[in-house]
């Protein structure tokens, strides 16, 4: 059975996470979703417009997620160690940055192979949340 990972913020759950998710599952028998925590987002100097709990329940009802954990930490190397996943998948605007490397470098030498899917252009939660403000502004 080849277990794969993956985590983010899943606010404003939007196609993007749809293709994440789907391409993830498809690679994989067992797909287990991290969902970041409301404190952990305050780390981008942001705040989920969809509490925690919620973004939970609404990653939980994706026909291709088989588990849903908080993300507690931004350390995928320690989860690592409890979950043992085979694989993990990240948008490929990661790709090439200097944690990554550093994740490819880790992963590597226990057999977990990073796979980065192309971020899905023009949809963001970042970018439906400014439409959402200035549409709310031109009212």
């Amino acid at each position: 059975m080849i277990t794969g990972y993956t985590s983010g913020v899943f606010d404003l759950f939007h196609i993007g996470h749809l293709n994440l998710l789907k391409n993830a599952k498809s690679l994989c028998d067992k797909l287990i979703v991290g969902v970041t925590i409301d404190e952990l987002v305050a780390y981008k100097y942001k705040k989920a417009v969809i509490p925690f709990a919620e973004r939970m329940e609404i990653v939980r009802a994706i026909k291709y997620v088989d588990v849903v954990i908080p993300q507690e930490s931004m350390d995928k190397f320690e989860l690592w160690k409890k979950l043992k996943f085979d694989l993990m998948f990240v948008g490929d605007d990661w790709y090439n940055t200097d944690r990554w490397e550093e994740y490819d470098e880790m992963f590597k030498n226990v057999g977990v192979k990073i796979i980065y899917f192309p971020y899905t252009k023009g949809t963001s939660s970042t970018l439906l949340n400014q439409a959402l403000l200035k549409l709310r502004d031109d009212q």
